[in-house]
C-alpha cells in the first residue's frame, strides 16, 4: 500500500511540473510563479509525504526546470509584440542554455555564474508590467536597464551563492540567523526565537507600504489589472487559418534545431541511464527535429490548421515514440545506452516544445510581416523606432 501511495504520491508531483508550466501561454505570470514554487517545493513534498529515496529525482528535477524554461521562451513567441523586448529575452535565453550546456559537458560551476539566469526574472518582470500596461511603454532604455539591474544585482549574487559557493539559503537561515541545528525542525527555530514573528509582521507592513508608494508613482494604467495574455495584448495579429508548417523550412526550422539540440544535449547529461556522447545527441536531434518537420508540413499540405493542434501533437508523439523505441536499440550499435523509461521522458518533453514551437513561431512569424512589411523602408517605419 506504502509503494501505491509513493507511486501516486510522486506522479503527481511530476505531473504538476510537467502540466502547470503549461498555462505559461494565456497566464504567463501566474504560470511562471507557480512553477518557482512548485520547484522549490517538489523535494520538500516527496520527503515528507513518500518513503523514496530521492537520488534518483535530481536528475528529473533539473530537466524539467529546463523544460519550464524553454515553454516560458516559447510563450513570448505568442505573447510579446515588443519586438525589442522579445529580442532582449531571446538573447538572455540562449546564453544561458548555452552556459548550461557547456556546465553540463565540463562540470565547471563557475559557468553557471558567467552564464546566469536571467531570463527568467526579465521575463517575470515583463510580464508584471504587462499586467497593467501596454509593452510599447517599455522603451529600449527600460528594458535593458531591466535586465542590468537583475543581471549585476540579483542574479550573479545568486548563482555564486548556490553554484560557486554551493550554499543553501535555508541551512543558512537556521544555522547562522536563528542559531539552531540543521536536524531542529523549523517549528523549534521559530519557538526558540519569537524575535522572528514581529520582524516579519514589519517586514510585511514595510513591503505592502512600499508597493503602494510605488503603485501611487507609476504611470496611469493602460488597463484594469489582469493576467490573461489575451486581455492584456494591445494589437491583433491577423493569424486566419495559418498552416503549422509554413516557416519551417526557412529561419524559424533552424531555431527549432538550435533549441531542440541545446535542450537535448542538457537533458541527456542530467538525465540516469543515458549515456550518448553530444554528437550522438546532435545528430539524433537533427533527425527527430527534421522527421517532425516532415510530419508537421505533410500536415499542413492538406490543410491542418491551427484549429487541429491535437492532430500534429498526436502524430509528433507518435513518430517521437516510435523514434525513442529505435534509438535504444541504435545506441549501443555505437557504444551508447538509453534506458526506454527515460528517453520515453525526455522525447516526451521534446515533443511538447517543438508542438508549441511551432505553433507560436507562426504568430511571430506573422507579428514581424504586419510589423514591418517588406514595402516599408527601415528608416520610415514609426512602428520599428517604438517597438
Amino acid at each position: 500500500m506504502n509503494e501505491i501511495t509513493d507511486a501516486l504520491v510522486f506522479l503527481f508531483v511530476v505531473g504538476l511540473r510537467v502540466f502547470v508550466p503549461l498555462g505559461v501561454f494565456r497566464y504567463p505570470l501566474p504560470a511562471i510563479i507557480a512553477a518557482l514554487i512548485i520547484d522549490a517545493a517538489d523535494e520538500t513534498i516527496l520527503d515528507v509525504f513518500t518513503n523514496l529515496d530521492l537520488g534518483f529525482y535530481q536528475s528529473y528535477d533539473k530537466a524539467l526546470d529546463i523544460y519550464y524554461l524553454s515553454l516560458a521562451y516559447i510563450a513570448t513567441l505568442r505573447n510579446w509584440p515588443n519586438l525589442f523586448a522579445f529580442n532582449v529575452s531571446r538573447f538572455l535565453w540562449y546564453f544561458r542554455l548555452v552556459g548550461t550546456t557547456l556546465f553540463e559537458l565540463t562540470g565547471l560551476r563557475a559557468l553557471l555564474m558567467i552564464f546566469p539566469n536571467v531570463f527568467e526574472y526579465f521575463f517575470i518582470y515583463i510580464e508584471l508590467a504587462r499586467t497593467r500596461w501596454s509593452a510599447f511603454r517599455l522603451t529600449r532604455y527600460h528594458v535593458v536597464a531591466a535586465a542590468a539591474v537583475i543581471w549585476v544585482f540579483v542574479k550573479l549574487p545568486q548563482e555564486y551563492w548556490i553554484h560557486v559557493a554551493q550554499l543553501d539559503f535555508t541551512d543558512f537561515l537556521k544555522e547562522t540567523v536563528l542559531g539552531m541545528p540543521l536536524t531542529a525542525t523549523w517549528g523549534e527555530a521559530i519557538r526558540e526565537n519569537l524575535w522572528v514573528i514581529p520582524v516579519l509582521v514589519l517586514i510585511t507592513i514595510a513591503g505592502y507600504a512600499g508597493i503602494r508608494e510605488l503603485d501611487r508613482r507609476l504611470p496611469k494604467p493602460d488597463w484594469r489589472t489582469s493576467f490573461d495574455a489575451n486581455q492584456t495584448s494591445d494589437e491583433h495579429v491577423k493569424s486566419g487559418s495559418i498552416p503549422l508548417a509554413a516557416n519551417h523550412w526557412r529561419t524559424g526550422l533552424l531555431e527549432k534545431i538550435a533549441l531542440v539540440a541545446l535542450v537535448s544535449i542538457i537533458f541527456a547529461s542530467m538525465l540516469p541511464n543515458i549515456d550518448a556522447t553530444p554528437l550522438q545527441m546532435s545528430f539524433g536531434v537533427g533527425f527527430v527535429v527534421l522527421g517532425n518537420a516532415l510530419v508537421s508540413h505533410w500536415l499542413a499540405s492538406r490543410g491542418v490548421s491551427w484549429k487541429s493542434f491535437g492532430t500534429q501533437f498526436a502524430a509528433l508523439t507518435g513518430i517521437n515514440v516510435l523514434i525513442a523505441i529505435a534509438g535504444t536499440f541504435i545506441l549501443p550499435m555505437f557504444d551508447g545506452e538509453a534506458r526506454l523509461r527515460d528517453i520515453l521522458f525526455f522525447v516526451l518533453l521534446l515533443t511538447v516544445l517543438v508542438s508549441f514551437y511551432d505553433r507560436y513561431r507562426a504568430i511571430h512569424d506573422l507579428r514581424m510581416a504586419q510589423t514591418y512589411p517588406k514595402d516599408v523602408p527601415a528608416d520610415t517605419s514609426k512602428a520599428r523606432d517604438s517597438r
